[in-house]
């Protein structure tokens, strides 16, 4: 296999999409003049041919959120609790766009990300429909090229055998973990789903990490120091067992954050409650009807809703 990761990445990247996507991002970047820097499309609408009525998803990545915002609330809420979301429709689409700095999206897709809500997604396919400059083309690029990786650093030393270094087992391991991290609506079936669309793409991709990122293992011994096979075994459990403990981080503040930024896009997201009830339906088979009153008042509505929604599974 010849090139590399980041060449592969940036090869993805760069297919074509819908006439109508590339106009929207335009259309998106143009509304946060000298701020935008790159637009990307990602999520289920990259394999639907039939756009109309679906909503597509976009990252907006920006300069920073000063440019972007002013001195508001907005700018804000982003730095505090990335990303702001915002509904978007163009030519006859709807869409939501979360909005991004440069350098969150770069930080929120390594390994030292405090979720995984960034670069689990864009170890799945995305689209770089609009960039600013070739810098900043560059720059989105090299972000994404880390959520790959980041998947495989904290995936692998969950996994035993031979899974350490199949591929495909690390993508499902790694989306079922990843799953965990939420608060989903979709079914338990759903990350094994996300590489059964594609398993060539994830295959190549995750021999290009294995190759240029190898299986992560404990830190090395001073030169010199004897290490006998127990006390090498005993260090590897201690190190899985670290990584078990920052999937028990990620699991808490993962979910804690999905609550927070719910009750954030009350304050960014017109018509929000009415999505979130739109997609739990979709993707969980329930059939949630949203009352007047928790139009008014969205997050009281939401935090009533929750613990119902949970006790069903419709959301884990």
């Amino acid at each position: 296999m010849t090139g590399s990761l980041h060449d592969l990445v940036a090869a993805e990247l760069a297919e074509p999409v819908d006439a109508r996507v590339t106009a929207m991002a335009a259309a998106l970047a143009a509304r946060y003049p000298g701020a935008a820097r790159a637009a990307l499309f990602y999520g289920s609408c990259l394999r639907e041919a039939q756009l109309d009525g679906l909503m597509l998803d976009f990252y907006l990545i920006v300069s920073d959120y000063r440019a972007a915002f002013g001195r508001g609330w907005f700018a804000f809420a982003n730095r505090i609790l990335p990303p702001n979301v915002f509904p978007f429709e163009h030519d006859g689409l709807a869409a939501k766009y979360a909005v991004l700095s440069e350098a969150d999206f770069a930080r929120l897709n390594g390994p030292g990300a405090g979720d995984v809500s960034v670069w689990a997604r864009f170890a799945q396919p995305s689209r770089l429909v609009w960039a600013a400059d070739e810098a900043a083309r560059e720059q989105a690029i090299n972000a994404v090229a880390r959520a790959v990786p980041t998947l495989f650093a904290l995936t692998i030393p969950m996994l035993d055998g031979t899974a350490r270094r199949d591929a495909l087992a690390i993508f499902k391991a790694g989306f079922a973990l990843t799953y965990g991290a939420e608060l989903r609506a979709e079914r338990a079936s759903r990350p094994n789903a996300i590489t059964d669309t594609d398993p060539i793409r994830y295959q190549r991709f995750g021999a290009l990490a294995l190759a240029e990122y190898p299986t992560p293992r404990p830190p090395r011994r001073p030169k010199g120091y004897y290490k006998s096979g127990w006390q090498e075994g005993r260090e590897r459990i201690r190190y899985r067992k670290a990584i078990l403990r920052r999937w028990r981080v990620l699991r808490y503040k993962g979910k804690t954050l999905s609550l927070l930024r719910l009750a954030k896009a009350t304050t960014t997201y017109a018509g929000g409650v009415d999505y979130l009830a739109w997609k739990i339906n979709r993707h969980a088979g329930t059939k949630i009807e949203v009352k007047p009153w928790q139009r008014r008042w969205p997050i009281l509505g939401g935090l009533i809703l929750l613990p119902r929604l949970l006790r069903r599974g419709a959301i884990r």
